[in-house]
C-alpha cells in the first residue's frame, strides 16, 4: 500500500509539473506555426488537439475559409475537415495552415487519454521596436498625495496622540479637503495649518474606491496644527529604456514603481522621462546587489518623453523628438515567449558610458510563473560586464534581452546572493 501510494503521488507530482510547463494563453503568429511546449518528450506523451471555437462571434465569411482547411485533430495520422455547420461549434485546425480565427484553443492531454490543460491562443501580428538599452532618468507625481504612514504627535502638554490613526491607511491617495484639490504636499500641509482646529474633509482614493474621511487636526508642541500623516507627492531615479515602437511609444523598467516604504504600486497622474548618464558603478557581490550612479538632468532641454502608465509590467509613455531618437537605428522583430529559449542569449546595457551588448545565458523558462516578472531566469556570462559590475545591478532594469536576432525579454531583478543571476520579463508580457 505504501508503495502503490508513492507511485501514484509521483504521479500526481509529474502532472503538476506538466501542467505548470504549460501556459494558460499564448499568442500567435498569423502565418506561424502551432507551437510545440514539449518537444523534449517523446512522441506521442503529449497530444495536441487544436480547435476553432466558431461560437464566439466568429463571422461567416470566416467560418466559410474554414470550411477549406483541411486539419489533424492531434499529432496523429487521422484527419477531419473542419465545417462551418459541425455540431459542437468547433473546428479543427492544421498545426502548420495559416490561421483563419482571430482565437482558437489547444488542449493538452497524456497519451491522448489523460487532460493537463486547455490553452487560449490568440493570433496576432508580430510587433517591430527600436531597442533600448540607454540609461533614463524617472520623474512620477503621484495621483494625488501618497499617505505612507500614520505617526504620533506630542502636544504642548506633553501628550502623544494620532489624529488619523485608523482613519487614514497607508496606500491612500488624498485628492481633496474640504472640496480644494491638492496635488502636493505642500498643498495638504497648508490646508492642515490653516484649519484652525476645525475638521478636515479628505476625499482620498482608496484602492481604486473614492471615499471621504474626517480628520481633526490638533496643535503640537510648537503651536502649529498637524494631521499625524507620512506622505509623498513625487518619486525620482534612474532605470533603463527597452523599447521604443514605431509610433513613438516606449516601454522602460520591465517592472512598476513602487513606494519605497510601502511596496505599494504607485498611482501616477502625470511623470516625465529625463536623458541620464552613468557616472559610476557600484560592483554586485554576494548578499550586497550593485547599483548604478547617474546625473538625471531635470531641465526642459534634457527631457525626452512623458510618462503615462505605472504598470506592473513597466512604465509607459511616449517618446519627444521620435524621429531623432531613433535615428540610424534598428527595428527588432520581438520574439512570442514560446519562442525563447534555454541557452545563449544577450543583454543590452549601458554601464560605461557605450550602449551594448554582453554575453548572457538563459537558464530558465517559466511560461505559466504566478509572477509576471520572473518569466525567466537569466545568467550573465559576459567577462567584461562581470568585471564591470559583477553581473546584474540596480538600474539595469528595463535592459533589453536579445536572442536568435529578436528582442526577447527586459532584465527585471538581481538575486542578491548571487549577482551573476536574475530574472527577466518576457517582451510579450511587456508589450
Amino acid at each position: 500500500m505504501l508503495l502503490l501510494f508513492s507511485v501514484l503521488l509521483l504521479a500526481l507530482c509529474g502532472l503538476t509539473l506538466l501542467r505548470n510547463r504549460i501556459p494558460d494563453q499564448i499568442f500567435v503568429e498569423k502565418s506561424g506555426e502551432i507551437p510545440d511546449l514539449f518537444s523534449g518528450l517523446p512522441d506521442g506523451w503529449i497530444v495536441r488537439e487544436v480547435k476553432s471555437n466558431l461560437s464566439e462571434g466568429i463571422d461567416s465569411a470566416c467560418a466559410l475559409s474554414m470550411e477549406k482547411i483541411e486539419a489533424t485533430v492531434s499529432e496523429t495520422d487521422s484527419e477531419t475537415v473542419a465545417s462551418a455547420d459541425n455540431p459542437d461549434g468547433t473546428a479543427a485546425l492544421t498545426d502548420s495552415a495559416q490561421i483563419s480565427t482571430d482565437h482558437y484553443e489547444i488542449s493538452y492531454s497524456l497519451f491522448g487519454k489523460i487532460p493537463l490543460k486547455t490553452v487560449s491562443a490568440a493570433v496576432i501580428e508580430r510587433r517591430k521596436v527600436y531597442a533600448g538599452g540607454t540609461p533614463v532618468g524617472i520623474y512620477l507625481e503621484t495621483a494625488g498625495v501618497f499617505v505612507v504612514d500614520t505617526g504620533e504627535i506630542t502636544t504642548k502638554d506633553g501628550e502623544s496622540c494620532c489624529p488619523a490613526k485608523n482613519i487614514v491607511q497607508t496606500g491612500d491617495y488624498i485628492q481633496m479637503v474640504n472640496g480644494e484639490t491638492v496635488n502636493t504636499k505642500e498643498q495638504l500641509i497648508a490646508c492642515i495649518q490653516d484649519c484652525g482646529g476645525e475638521a478636515l474633509v479628505m476625499k482620498v482614493n482608496r484602492q481604486g474606491e473614492q471615499i471621504s474621511l474626517r480628520v481633526v487636526p490638533i496643535k503640537d508642541a510648537d503651536g502649529e496644527y498637524r494631521a499625524g500623516i507620512w506622505v509623498r507627492n513625487d518619486t525620482q531615479g534612474i532605470g533603463t529604456l527597452t523599447w521604443v515602437d514605431e509610433d513613438g511609444n516606449f516601454g522602460a523598467l520591465g517592472h512598476g514603481i513602487s513606494d519605497v516604504d510601502t511596496a505599494e504600486l504607485l498611482s501616477i497622474q502625470s511623470g516625465t522621462l529625463y536623458s541620464a548618464e552613468v557616472i559610476s558603478v557600484q560592483k554586485g557581490t554576494k548578499g550586497s546587489p550593485g547599483e548604478l550612479s547617474g546625473i538625471i538632468h531635470y531641465s526642459d532641454g534634457y527631457r525626452i518623453g512623458t510618462i503615462e502608465e505605472n504598470s506592473a509590467n513597466g512604465i509607459y509613455g511616449r517618446i519627444t523628438g521620435f524621429s531623432l531618437a531613433v535615428q540610424d537605428q534598428a527595428l527588432y522583430e520581438t520574439a512570442l515567449k514560446q519562442e525563447v529559449e534555454e541557452g545563449a542569449a544577450t543583454i543590452r546595457c549601458t554601464v560605461d558610458g557605450t550602449c551594448r551588448e554582453y554575453e548572457a545565458e538563459i537558464r530558465e523558462i517559466r511560461l505559466n510563473g504566478d509572477d509576471v516578472n520572473k518569466g525567466m531566469v537569466i545568467e550573465v556570462t559576459d567577462p567584461e560586464l562581470l568585471k564591470l559590475t559583477g553581473g546584474i545591478v540596480q538600474g539595469m532594469s528595463g535592459s533589453p534581452i536579445f536572442q536568435n536576432g529578436r528582442i526577447v525579454g527586459a532584465v527585471t531583478h538581481v538575486f542578491v546572493n548571487d549577482p551573476t543571476r536574475g530574472y527577466g520579463i518576457f517582451i510579450e508580457d511587456m508589450i
